[in-house]
């Protein structure tokens, strides 16, 4: 079996610009490929260095010719490239893996090429790209090189200076390589084409020698063959210049976003409710729901207890009012028993009546607990709340007894609290005048968290022990099924149909 051919683009010069890939297959080379002019030394070797391993092979390929008269340049380099494909043929027909390390992109006017086009075809090959001179002189002036529609060119600057005027005067964008003796006829096509004050020089980009400056100023006497001319973006210039002043801090027009988090985790969180916290200047909430939030340093946090919910909302609707986007978290979906209603109705008053005002819906919990256990939702259903604290027991009996006398699945939340404790009993009476004994009742308690628990009892046997308000119902109607999977499993469902 043969080697295999690796051709590792390094990047520009900083070693933290190579990527993980790069790093992996040089540290796991059994032969290392540098290039390096007749002074021995090597950019890409001295890149590389810190991925290198004591045992290495290592090849030097050493030009016989780089800027030197030459009768032949081409033959010259043409006949080097045969004798340094044949020796590195010699250790992949033993088996070696060879990484042929390249400065920037090894497709990108490399030298790994003039090999590669000699030995891809007959042993195994990987190039793996990487960060260009031209990508890293543009991010190191920070100044990007297209924007919309604009062209880009790249131009080796070996062309004859007409030849790269015509060729600058046509584009929207370019990078100039291969500078050095070629400067001077660069500067001048730059200037005949009218794009000389546009353009920038880079040397060297992400090195310690590196030198950035308007290309006007750069003497021809000082320029590298490692340097680059950009002409960046002429669009984005021009709608950076157009930009409006940014406003203020409250100067803005805020708003109020009402968010549901849905019952645990970012899994659980809608795209447009991600958004809106992320934008958001304000977060503003009941403290557990808002720990759920990462914290971001940018956005101030408004932690309040969950008996406040009418002052919350006044609170979100004045920072709105003074510009600020503002996020009210809610746990599930705001507009089931949490913050929607709350703030819509102080939203209401006439004061805040030009505050906008957003609703984003979130993942419920019934949704959340029934689709854990099969599909108990799957025919008609009510919502209902056990908590006394907004509303008299006798309505909420009264509602029990007409959801279970109307046959209808019925989704319980707040059944239980560590002060509230009888009302688990006392919906059980009231359904089971109504329901079997043997109605299926699912128990799910936080689900969603780390604390996920879901169990399946008879109505008759539902009582209060492990049920809070972290804990949802959902009561079975008369059509309401259990079944057992061929794995174990329990599953839950109301069929579409009902019995005529």
């Amino acid at each position: 079996m043969t080697g295999h051919l690796y051709g590792v683009g390094l990047g520009p010069g900083d070693p933290e610009l190579i990527t993980v890939k790069a790093a992996r297959l040089v540290e796991g080379a059994d032969v290392v490929v540098h290039h390096a002019a007749r002074h021995g030394r090597s950019i890409a070797r001295r890149i590389a260095a810190p991925h290198l391993r004591e045992g290495q092979i290592e090849e030097a390929l050493i030009y016989p010719v780089t800027t030197e008269r030459t009768d032949d340049y081409r033959a010259v380099l043409e006949e080097f490239y045969e004798r340094c494909a044949a020796r590195l043929a010699e250790h992949l027909d033993a088996g070696r893996d060879v990484v042929v390390l390249c400065e920037g992109d090894p497709f990108f006017y490399g030298s790994y090429m003039h090999l590669h086009k000699r030995l891809s075809g007959r042993y195994p090959t990987t190039v793996v790209p990487g960060v260009t001179s031209v990508s890293a002189a543009s991010a190191e002036l920070g100044r990007p090189l297209v924007e919309r529609d604009e062209v880009l060119t790249v131009l080796p600057g070996t062309l004859p200076p007409g030849d790269l005027a015509r060729r600058l005067a046509a584009t929207d964008s370019a990078a100039v390589l291969k500078l050095g003796r070629t400067f001077g006829g660069v500067r001048a096509a730059l200037d005949e084409a009218g794009r000389l004050d546009d353009a920038w020089y880079v040397e060297r980009a992400t090195t310690a020698g590196q030198r950035a400056l308007p290309l006007a100023e750069v003497d021809p006497e000082t320029v590298p063959y490692f340097s680059v001319a950009i002409l960046p973006s002429r669009v984005h210039e021009r709608t950076r210049r157009e930009l409006p002043e940014p406003a203020a801090p409250g100067e803005g027009r805020g708003e109020v976003a009402i968010v549901g988090l849905g019952p645990a985790g970012r899994e659980w969180l809608t795209p447009e409710a991600q958004d809106a916290l992320a934008t958001a200047d304000d977060l503003v909430g009941y403290a557990p729901y808002l720990a759920r939030v990462p914290a971001n340093p940018r956005q101030e946090r408004h932690a309040s207890d969950n008996r406040v919910e009418s002052e919350r909302a006044e609170f979100a609707l004045a920072l709105a009012e003074r510009g600020r986007r503002v996020a009210v978290v809610s746990s599930g979906d705001p507009g089931v028993f949490a913050m929607a209603a709350a703030v819509l109705e102080v939203a209401a008053e006439d004061r805040w009546k030009d505050v906008p005002v957003r609703v984003l819906p979130g993942l419920t919990a019934a949704n959340a607990v029934a689709s854990r256990i099969g599909a108990p939702l799957g025919h008609d259903y009510c919502v209902l709340s056990l908590s006394d604290r907004l509303k008299p027991w006798d309505v909420i009996a009264s509602r029990l007894a007409a959801a279970a006398a109307a046959d209808l699945v019925i989704a319980i939340y707040n059944p239980a609290s560590r002060t509230r404790k009888g009302q688990v009993a006392k919906a059980r009476d009231v359904l089971l005048e109504h329901r079997s004994p043997d109605t299926p009742v699912v128990i799910g308690r936080d689900v969603g968290g780390p604390e996920e628990s879901v169990r399946v009892v008879r109505l008759a046997d539902l009582d209060a022990d492990g049920v809070d308000m972290r804990t949802l119902l959902l009561v079975g109607s008369s059509q309401t099924t259990v079944a057992e999977r061929g794995d174990g499993r329990t599953t839950v469902f109301t069929p579409r149909r009902y019995p005529s």
